[in-house]
């Protein structure tokens, strides 16, 4: 079974290396191999970072000619390191050539700069550490980091908590299988803190005499667009400006085709009355939505963006 396994993983190996990998993996003794045994060991392995290495650089190989040329190899290692520098891709050609074309790099050269380099070191540093890491990480107080990282534990705690037992972590090793539910899990979550964020906003607004249209258009909008900013600013800083720009307008898009839909029908299924919406504004709020998205749309498209 280990060795169907190892043929499914596109790893070939001999009967001697299977034994030593089996006694390997087999770290309690009792002749099986469980799940977390497997993972340990698997997301250690060289094989599997080569394995991965090679369908990247099958992908890049454009022309399917079995070597990549400097375009390509900018490409390759963009998709493995997104800071390199002109710099690094010369560095990292001359460090590659062994013989042939200098202009042209095999795989075997590839691989063997890319297993001496510090861009393996850094993937399998990240490995071992997120092997280390435990699923209530989140949850341990923090230590001597000052009285705001308390301050912040005890705010974020009630939310982190119900998050880390309800929600299975999907990046760790063996619980990929769980990401539809934990898709699922999110999406209702999210639906019952925006209904607490909802009433507590009006019950606060009600208190100090604030009307609830002010609420929604400052305290709510704010709240709920922060997300988005942030999660924008990360990967702008990473260069990938359409998915800075998809960040913010997906949300308004799914909040518009689910977000709203989906509560109505069910309301509408279960009282079999009509959910009354006001139009008194809409294009108003139309008309400040484009004006909004616009400057996004009308820059990505420039060669600079």
């Amino acid at each position: 079974e280990l060795k169907k396994l190892f043929e499914r993983l596109d790893c070939e190996i001999s009967d001697r290396e299977l034994a030593s990998v089996f006694n390997e993996l087999d770290t309690d003794g009792d002749g099986l191999i469980s799940e977390p045994e497997f993972a340990a060991w698997y997301i250690r392995s060289e094989d599997r970072i080569k394995s991965k290495v090679r369908e990247t650089f099958d992908m890049f190989d454009e022309d399917d000619s079995g070597t990549i040329d400097r375009d390509e190899l900018r490409k390759l290692l963009e998709q493995i390191e997104p800071r390199v520098t002109e710099d690094d891709i010369k560095e990292a050609m001359d460090a590659m050539y062994k013989e042939g074309d200098p202009d042209q790099i095999t795989f075997d050269e590839f691989a063997e700069w890319y297993f001496h380099s510090l861009i393996y070191e850094h993937q399998k540093k990240l490995a071992e550490e997120e092997l280390a890491e435990v699923w209530y990480e989140n949850l341990i107080p923090p230590r001597g980091d000052g009285c705001m990282a308390w301050i912040k534990y005890i705010i974020l705690l009630p939310i982190v908590a119900t998050l880390t037992f309800t929600i299975p972590d999907v990046s760790r090793p063996g619980c990929g299988k769980w990401c539809y539910f934990s898709f699922v899990t999110s999406i209702v979550w999210i639906g019952v803190y925006s209904f607490l964020m909802v009433e507590w906003t009006e019950i606060i607004g009600n208190t100090l005499g604030i009307p609830s249209v002010v609420m929604g258009l400052t305290f709510l909008a704010a709240g709920t667009s922060v997300p988005d900013l942030l999660s924008s600013v990360i990967v702008a800083r990473k260069g990938e400006g359409d998915m800075a720009v998809s960040s913010s307008i997906g949300s308004n898009i799914f909040d518009i085709l689910v977000g709203l839909p989906v509560p109505w029908i069910i309301y509408t299924a279960a009282k079999k009355n009509s959910v009354i919406v006001s139009l008194s504004a809409l294009f108003e709020e139309a008309i400040v939505l484009v004006w909004v998205a616009s400057p996004p749309l009308i820059s990505y498209p420039l060669p600079s963006f």
